[in-house]
């Protein structure tokens, strides 16, 4: 069996390169009008994914437009979960109406690092997503405690995410955006923490150490300026590597196959 990585990207948000990215990546996660997006981009983003036959998933944030979702936003849990859901539900009914379907589940920003070092959160939105939706199937920061909570649920596909243009900090968690160097902006430089993370199981952390990682999906932001050059060399250097880029037929057997990518 050949090996095989999915590429996902957050799409939808206003970066302007979506229809230039689209065909360059397997799964598309869309923002659902909390942090970015309306009825409008929501439509337009899921035809384009229907036309790359690119895997959707829902994308929500704080409902932050100002800050991009990427500032901490006090909620209670309960109005956390909700928020959560509604951005579901939002997206699915505008795909339902364009004969679309959601797939995933993705938070973004500072909800999705929130939730991710939170287990009261986890275990909450588990909940809520179970109780409220249909989705099954979650994009999870590799190695939190969202993965953790999420795997002990036993009725969730989990589906464990590395960044291509994120650094990291020792305890596995993204180095925060106001620190110096919290981004990769140099391609090289991305990539090769992509084939790292893919051969060996491990990246780089800002302190010069290294943490183990598990790769099911490596995540570009759509947001950045060089999203569609990362994009295209990223998909150079996995055919060069001999690893195919693709959302999984069946989420839960793509999480194993992807971890074939370790003997690489």
């Amino acid at each position: 069996m050949k090996a095989r990585i999915d590429i996902n990207c957050d799409l939808g948000e206003g970066g302007g390169a979506d229809e230039a990215l689209m065909p360059l990546i397997s799964s598309a996660n869309i923002a659902c009008a909390g942090h970015a997006g309306d009825l409008v981009t929501m439509r337009a983003t899921l035809v384009l994914a229907q036309r790359h036959g690119v895997a959707m998933g829902a994308h929500p944030g704080f409902l932050d437009r100002e800050h991009f979702g990427r500032r901490e936003v006090v909620m209670t849990t309960d109005a956390l979960v909700a928020c959560v859901v509604a951005q579901v539900h939002a997206l699915q009914a505008v795909a339902g109406a364009v004969g679309a379907t959601v797939r995933h589940v993705k938070l973004h920003g500072a909800l999705y690092n929130r939730v991710s070092g939170d287990a009261v959160l986890a275990e909450a939105l588990i909940r809520g997503l179970r109780e409220q939706t249909s989705l099954r199937i979650l994009y999870v920061l590799a190695g939190s405690e969202l993965e953790r909570v999420a795997r002990l649920a036993g009725d969730f596909i989990v589906v464990p995410e590395v960044f291509a243009d994120r650094t990291y900090r020792s305890d596995g968690s993204l180095t925060p955006r106001s620190w110096p160097g919290s981004v990769l902006v140099d391609v090289d430089a991305a990539i090769a923490q992509v084939l790292g993370m893919i051969r060996r199981g491990v990246v780089g952390t800002i302190d010069g150490g290294e943490v183990r990682v598990t790769t099911g999906t490596v995540c570009l932001h759509g947001d950045a300026a060089h999203a569609v050059v990362l994009a295209h060399a990223l998909r150079q250097a996995l055919a060069a590597a001999g690893v195919a880029v693709a959302a999984p037929e069946d989420a839960r057997a793509g999480v194993v196959e992807n971890a074939l990518l370790y003997q690489l």
